[in-house]
């Protein structure tokens, strides 16, 4: 079987090869067209230092003398002024055969004159000519065909302007489980608090993720999240209670029922109390505590103390505020 000819496309190799050779021909009168416009242009309207003057009287000034160039010889006004600012940076003795006017004029932005000399006769990494990409590269600019992440990212970044077009890049980019297992954690929080901003959101957000055991039970273990927790349901109870009190035909006589099982749970609790120190203490007989033991003790005395002293400050006046000592002290502090 013969062996099978490389072909490029359509045409053999052999072929693709004599077309790029005549298409550089091509190239390089494209190239010095391109020249030789500017350099009439800058002809008709040199490069003048800032600050310069321009006697001619003001219709003839830069703009209006490029663009009735242009138009007279059928291109855009702007097509006319780069080709003669790219001139400007080219000296008929620095340009360079072989290379591309795409590539003199992408490295006209390198601004010292030397430099940019000398980088037009060194293409990057071995290669034997420039590429429009490879020029962009060497100045910062954007590359048409992107390689590195870097220039990858900025392509999107650039396709992405629109912030429509941005919200539907990230939302395909999000339904990718190989992404999002690459965007930190700082990162993925930060998304996540920007995606709630919106009160309803962050409330859909909040109950799903407290119906994971694992998220809920790391959640409290934070001070301030447990206190939110708790002030919530306190307040959501109190809205409930006021709410069934303010509507409800019944509520006069539930909050009797009420206030009789406050008191007997008030009752309860104190007998519970009375029963388990008349079980303890005889068992105390002939033992004698240490000394830790005995300061334990007698703190949590102060503290049924001051508990009995505030029992009684609410059945005889109905305050059942406590003061700051209090509260300490039944914390524990």
């Amino acid at each position: 079987m013969p062996k099978e000819i490389d072909k490029v496309g359509s045409v053999s190799q052999s072929r693709y090869e004599q077309i790029v050779s005549e298409l550089r021909d091509v190239v390089e009168q494209q190239t010095r067209g391109q020249f030789t416009i500017g350099d009439r242009a800058l002809e008709i309207e040199p490069i003048r230092e800032p600050g310069g003057h321009n006697a001619a009287a003001p219709e003839w000034s830069v703009t209006t003398t490029l663009t009735r160039l242009a138009e007279d010889i059928g291109l855009k006004f702007s097509t006319v002024k780069s080709a003669r600012w790219t001139s400007s940076r080219w000296p008929a003795d620095r340009r360079q055969t072989g290379v591309s006017y795409t590539v003199h004029r992408i490295l006209a932005y390198i601004e010292n004159d030397q430099e940019r000399f000398d980088a037009i006769l060194t293409p990057p990494g071995g290669k034997a000519r420039w590429t429009p990409d490879d020029a962009s590269r060497r100045v910062g600019n954007r590359v048409e065909t992107p390689v590195t992440p870097k220039e990858k990212i900025t392509a999107i970044h650039t396709l992405a302007q629109d912030d429509q077009v941005a919200a539907a890049v990230t939302s395909d980019f999000l339904k990718r489980p190989e992404v999002t297992t690459k965007v930190t954690t700082v990162d993925k929080a930060r998304v996540v608090e920007e995606f709630t901003r919106d009160e309803q959101l962050a409330t859909t957000a909040a109950t799903n993720l407290l119906r994971r055991p694992d998220v809920a039970f790391k959640a409290m273990s934070d001070d301030t999240a447990r206190f939110q927790v708790n002030h919530a349901q306190v307040e959501r109870s109190r809205q409930a209670r006021d709410h069934f009190e303010d509507t409800s035909p019944v509520a006069p006589a539930v909050k009797k029922i009420d206030r009789t099982v406050e008191f007997l749970d008030l009752v309860t609790a104190c007998h519970s109390f009375v029963a388990a120190a008349g079980r303890t203490v005889p068992s105390l007989r002939d033992r004698t505590l240490s000394e830790d033991e005995a300061g334990i003790v007698h703190q949590n005395v102060a503290k049924v103390r001051a508990t009995l002293d505030w029992i009684e400050t609410a059945v005889d006046t109905g305050k059942v505020d406590m003061d700051d000592e209090l509260a300490r002290m039944l914390r524990g502090e």
